[in-house]
């Protein structure tokens, strides 16, 4: 609820100011008000009616409505507000202790994260606190557990974990016993030990305690336990170190105990059967992946059945039949777990239910965490169906922890964030989706933590990811990325991230103000932590990356939240995604004005150059990804070069040989954008670009050598850069792609490298001996201009069909010649754009006396000037500028040229006619 609502409210409309009321108006034709409007009070709801308001609102939120009068305020300190509390999700310590307590002097339950939490519990003076819940608290000491058991000697439940208490003995758990004797629950996760001593203090002063679980703990005194006489629930899941003939037989003697987990740990078949058949009162023991007891119970299903209605519970188990342990108790069988039928019925049923269904999620989800192997069964089968009941629980910490296990059990992989299919759509088919949105749509902001990062989790799958879709998640999700609670919110951004990878969500996102949200989340938590920046910023790139979305970015304000990102912050993971998403908005370079507009954002360019030296290997790929797409604005390129973007990338490109094929790209793109202008192309070659490209452009990768041949292939274009290729051993290189490579591109632009190279321009620095600032080598130009010239013929034969060409040459017809420009056009050379010195090189070599580059160079300007390239137009226009068309008809018109040569100066011609055309029209 936000603050608009106020004891007084003064509001302007046409004139007249409305105090102490809000209306209700409709408006009519031509903006008059409807004369039905109602006007609402809000002074006179009855006070229920606001407490009502008050409880359905998380803290941060009651504190705003508390604010709007005085009356309001009272109502906001009702006892009945503060006799729960969580703040698991909030910065609590003794300061914000001491300005809480005057509200906890009726507070009851307390759930908090975080030791130093635990460690500011007195100063809430809750004398009359009942039960603490806390998680997180794996730093937690005896004498801080020993204060807050002594300052609340009215405690009837303690629980802490899953996280291990590892600095906890048993001296602690002595104190807690002689503090807290109305203790019924006791709960820890983790402990070291639990000696005879420790055990024996809560058996003679804890008379009330009937639920006692010790997880994961390293020692247990079995024989002690035994002591417990009022135990009624006792789990010791995950304890390795027990002595299993010692328990199977204390164990029987407690004379009140109706349920027994024994989950995660090595209990032998034997001990089980000991239990089951001689503990009196025992009607259940939970020995969920317990490897020899579901072992025994494979080779013979009969080992544990008895006639008395007891059950052992194994993943191999019939989960429905827990209504057997309470034959009077008439339940159906889908409402097992549904607490209600079971409470009102038999209050020792209903007990047994609610502990069941505690350790049962305990379980589940320390085994959905280690993740063991031939689980998938029980998953499909079972698991999954049995998380989603849980779902439906009563008990607030069970659901969360159903959600947590159904967010955790479908990743196979954390690294690569790899779900498994199977499981993530058993969720959907079990009608999951719909459940975990309806948690996620509650008031509880932890319940809403969890079910985003479940719905996040399962989005993953693309099946999954549009039946959140359907059912109205991708506004929820919108909804609560806007929560001002960091964790809500950061698990609604990673929902909205793993949603946005699919194009038919991108929309939908942007269309519920999903944009927005992003970029406002970025602003609201500028020094967060990794988590919810990386998940925003990631969403961001995504949706960046389509075309109309990036346009919605760009107007809300994204381009200035990735780049203080990129500026600011120093979080591998954030400045990746910022990179990316900067990456992303610049890629649109001829729709919009995104391009432009990130290179004109302040700092932007240095942040991404300083980003090409980060030690993370993702961080500069992507930071050099957004360099080569901004460089395609030349002022964004001339820009990059003045903040030393040039030194940045040759460094880059020198120490990327060994890395990733996805570095090497970019890092190549870069430098091959950046080329494009003379100063970049010179200081390129001259700061010791050619070398690394060179090796670059031996790499088996189609697009890594490409890329590489792209950029050799502008650098070429300087006498200077082209005898530093030769030097360098560049000719065979460029030869082997022009050859050999399986990319049409890589192929076309090695031997356009190669025609620079040798027509001509080369030879008088050649005579000299050496390029002018780098020490000579011994090369043979001449030598390696005949390799060239003989790839350079043979590529551009490969594109020659003898019979398509003789006909072509013989008929004056025009579908003649489009025969052929279709059948030798490169598509994606539509997408290059050369400058008017780059045009003019070509038209030069049309005149060359070697026949073999006046038929490279015709086949160049073909591809330049198909209809329907990108740049086709921009280059018909140079062309008529240099006056091309008397030196194209000469060249079609040469006897010394070749049948190609020929042709493609006459499709050329025809390029030229129809783009002329379509400008005079």
């Amino acid at each position: 609820m936000t603050r608009r609502v106020r004891r007084r409210t003064c509001r302007e409309r046409e004139g007249r100011v409305v105090r102490g009321a809000s209306r209700v108006v409709s408006a009519g034709p031509e903006g008059e008000e409807d004369a039905g409007a109602v006007e609402v009070d809000w002074r006179a709801l009855p006070d229920d009616t606001v407490l009502q308001l008050f409880a359905r609102l998380n803290y941060r939120d009651r504190a705003s409505m508390a604010s709007a009068c005085r009356a309001w305020r009272a109502l906001g300190s009702s006892p009945c507000l503060w006799s729960t509390l969580d703040l698991r999700a909030h910065r609590y310590d003794r300061e914000v202790a001491s300005s809480l307590a005057s509200r906890c002097g009726s507070l009851r339950r307390l759930r908090l994260r975080g030791h130093e939490a635990v460690e500011a519990v007195p100063g809430l003076r809750a004398r009359d606190l009942r039960e603490v819940v806390a998680d997180g608290c794996r730093g937690l000491t005896d004498a801080t557990l020993a204060v807050l058991a002594a300052r609340h000697e009215d405690l009837q439940s303690l629980q802490i974990g899953p996280d291990p208490l590892e600095r906890i003995s048993s001296d602690a758990l002595r104190h807690v016993a002689l503090c807290c004797s109305q203790l019924h629950r006791l709960r820890l996760s983790g402990l070291r030990e639990a000696d005879a001593d420790a055990v024996g203090a809560l058996a003679r002063c804890c008379p009330l305690l009937e639920d006692v679980a010790f997880l994961d703990c390293g020692t247990v005194d079995e024989a002690a336990l035994a002591g417990i006489h009022s135990l009624r629930f006792l789990s010791v899941a995950g304890c390795r170190n027990l002595k299993w003939a010692t328990a199977s037989t204390s164990w029987t003697q407690l004379p009140s105990l109706i349920a027994l987990d024994v989950s995660r740990t090595d209990v032998p078949p034997s001990a089980v059967s000991r239990l089951i058949s001689h503990a009196k009162t025992l009607k259940l023991i939970s020995a969920l992946n317990c490897i020899s007891v579901e072992e025994e119970q494979l080779h013979n299903p009969a080992v544990f059945s008895n006639s008395k209605g007891k059950v052992v519970l194994t993943i191999n188990s019939d989960f429905k039949t827990f209504e057997t342990m309470f034959p009077v108790v008439d339940v159906k069988e889908h409402e097992v777990f549904n607490q209600c039928n079971w409470s009102h019925k038999d209050k020792i049923a209903g007990d047994t239910m609610t502990w069941i269904e505690w350790i049962l999620s305990q379980s589940l989800l320390r085994i959905a965490e280690s993740n063991p192997q031939g689980m998938d069964g029980f998953w499909l089968q079972k698991g999954t169906a049995l998380l989603l009941r849980l779902l439906k629980s009563l008990q607030e910490d069970v659901q969360e922890r159903a959600a947590t296990a159904l967010a955790t059990f479908v990743v196979m992989d954390d690294e690569s964030a790899n779900v498994d299919p199977a499981r993530s759509e058993a969720v959907m088919q079990n009608g999951g989706i719909r459940m975990l949105l309806d948690l996620a749509r509650c008031s509880r902001e932890s319940a809403q933590s969890e079910a985003a990062k479940a719905i996040a989790n399962l989005s993953v799958n693309t099946k999954v990811a549009k039946a959140v879709a359907d059912e109205g998640g991708i506004t929820v999700l919108t909804n609560l990325a806007k929560s001002m609670n960091r964790l809500v919110a950061e698990e609604a951004a990673g929902g909205l991230w793993n949603l946005s990878v699919g194009e038919d969500h991108k929309a939908a996102i942007a269309v519920s103000g999903g944009i927005k949200a992003l970029v406002d989340l970025i602003f609201r938590w500028p020094a967060g932590t990794d988590g919810v920046l990386e998940r925003a910023a990631g969403a961001l790139a995504n949706l960046a990356a389509d075309d109309k979305c990036s346009l919605e970015v760009a107007k809300a304000g994204g381009v200035h939240a990735l780049v203080t990102l990129a500026r600011s912050c120093k979080l591998d993971g954030v400045l990746e995604q910022a990179a990316r998403g900067l990456a992303n908005l610049a890629a649109h370079g001829d729709n919009n004005d995104n391009n432009a507009a990130v290179g004109q954002e302040a700092g932007a360019l240095e942040a991404l150059v300083q980003l090409t030296g980060s030690q993370n290997e993702g961080v500069r790929q992507e930071a050099a990804g957004a360099l080569w797409n901004l460089s395609f604005d030349d002022r964004n390129r001339e820009a990059i070069a003045a903040v030393g973007g040039v030194e940045a990338l040759v460094a880059l490109v020198q120490q990327c040989l060994n890395a990733s094929e996805g570095l090497q790209e970019r890092a190549a793109g870069a430098l091959w954008g950046l080329s494009v202008s003379e100063a970049n192309s010179i200081a390129i070659g001259q700061g010791g670009g050619v070398a690394p490209l060179l090796t670059l452009a031996r790499s088996e990768v189609e697009d890594v050598h490409e890329t590489a041949a792209g950029a050799l292939w502008n650098l070429a274009f300087y006498y200077g850069n082209a005898l530093r290729i030769v030097e360098e051993g560049g000719v065979p290189v460029l030869v082997k792609i022009c050859s050999s490579s399986g990319s049409k591109m890589a192929r076309f632009m090695s031997a356009l490298a190669l025609a620079y190279m040798f027509d001509g321009r080369m030879d008088e620095v050649a005579l000299v001996g050496a390029s002018s600032d780098s020490s000579s080598k011994s090369v043979n130009v001449e030598g390696a201009r005949r390799i060239a010239f003989k790839h350079i013929e043979t590529f551009v034969l490969t594109f020659s069909d003898p019979q398509m060409f003789s006909m072509a040459a013989a008929s004056s017809a025009p579908a003649a010649l489009s025969h052929v420009a279709e059948a030798v056009f490169i598509h994606e050379a539509g997408h290059l754009r050369c400058s008017r010195s780059e045009i003019g090189r070509f038209v030069a070599m049309l005149r060359n006396p070697s026949p073999i580059l006046r038929a490279c160079a015709a086949f160049a300007l073909l591809q330049f000037t198909i209809p329907g390239g990108r740049h086709a137009v921009h280059h018909a226009g140079l062309l008529q500028e240099a006056g091309a068309c008397r030196v194209l008809r000469a060249a079609a018109a040469a006897t010394t040229a070749s049948i190609e040569a020929k042709i493609f100066a006459r499709i050329v011609l025809r390029n030229l006619e129809h783009h002329q055309s379509g400008t005079s029209t």
